[in-house]
């Protein structure tokens, strides 16, 4: 891989956690008209029609002949179904703020599975630099007065399931991308997102009798505006630049960057929001950002101790 291919996906890295931190903007203004199951219904349902034009402009190509698509079923299964399933009910039964602690430990999940599976090895510095940057997540959250609340044990335990299934898409991405193109696993991912997410809606607004309301919310403008920047900029278009970065970057290193999103989201909130910034908000900041930093350029660091 040459230098300037790996530039353009640490580029696109910053570029996913930018999109992705600003979406929580986003996902509270959707939640305001419906329910976060509907909202995810909505969101994959405009990430498929954004995806059909370029295909039946004969743009992409998809071409799945001869190829294990089980493989690939299993990881749309992991993510988006598994990952933003558990993560939904998760938040049902726990806080928002624990949603974002143990979220913050999918790097650590990921480094684990990376190396049983993928062989890839991290030193020591990036080991500490990884747990940085999930301490700096928990330190802001935990300065804000947010904590662990374990008598919340189901909420908690389908957080960290989310939280593993994100850390197995980023492992069997790495897979998956030697046989499948990037635009064939995001088809086949928010096609998967796209069934499930709009039968568990329907079937829900069936149990309820309000079948009648399901589209209530796409005549305000803006639910509308929301929901096509979550589907396609915050599902599609990440999904096209994570499949394409954990293509030419290590599972760990890359799922490090996730942690910069509580950086992004903090500071839109400061900007968009008008909310206050406080020094633990910048200590905590700082601590990711090291941490990233770390993960993705200490690799080295052993090699030279040993010539000095």
């Amino acid at each position: 891989m040459s230098n300037g291919d790996l530039k353009l996906a640490y580029f696109f890295a910053l570029l996913h956690t930018l999109i992705t931190g600003l979406s929580f903007l986003f996902v509270k203004t959707a939640l305001k008209f419906a329910s976060p199951l509907d909202v995810l219904a909505f969101r994959f349902s405009a990430s498929l029609l954004a995806l059909m034009v370029p295909i039946m402009l004969k743009k992409i190509h998809l071409n799945y002949a001869g190829k294990n698509l089980l493989q690939l079923c299993s990881l749309g299964l992991l993510y988006p179904i598994a990952f933003f399933f558990f993560q939904t009910v998760g938040l049902v039964f726990a806080t928002s703020s624990e949603g974002g602690i143990i979220q913050s430990v999918t790097p650590i999940f990921t480094m684990i599975l990376a190396a049983i599976f993928l062989k890839e090895r991290t030193n020591n510095y990036q080991k500490i630099a990884i747990l940085m940057s999930v301490a700096g997540v928990v330190y802001i959250f935990v300065m804000k007065g947010a904590g662990l609340d374990l008598s919340e044990v189901l909420g908690i335990t389908l957080l960290l399931i989310s939280a593993l299934a994100s850390a197995g898409y980023h492992i069997l991405t790495r897979i998956t991308t030697r046989q499948f193109s990037i635009t064939e696993i995001s088809f086949m991912m928010t096609l998967l997102g796209f069934v499930f997410f709009n039968a568990a809606a329907i079937i829900g607004h069936m149990a309820r009798g309000s079948l009648d309301q399901f589209l209530t919310p796409l005549q305000n403008l803006e639910f509308v505006v929301s929901i096509l920047y979550l589907g396609i900029l915050s599902s599609l278009v990440t999904s096209l630049l994570n499949n394409y970065i954990l293509k030419r970057i290590e599972a760990a290193k890359v799922s490090v960057f996730g942690n910069l999103r509580t950086v992004v989201t903090i500071f839109a909130g400061v900007y968009f929001l008008k909310e206050q910034l406080f020094a633990y908000h910048i200590i905590g900041s700082l601590m990711i950002i090291l941490g990233v930093l770390g993960t993705n350029y200490a690799g080295k660091l052993p090699q030279l101790s040993r010539k000095t």
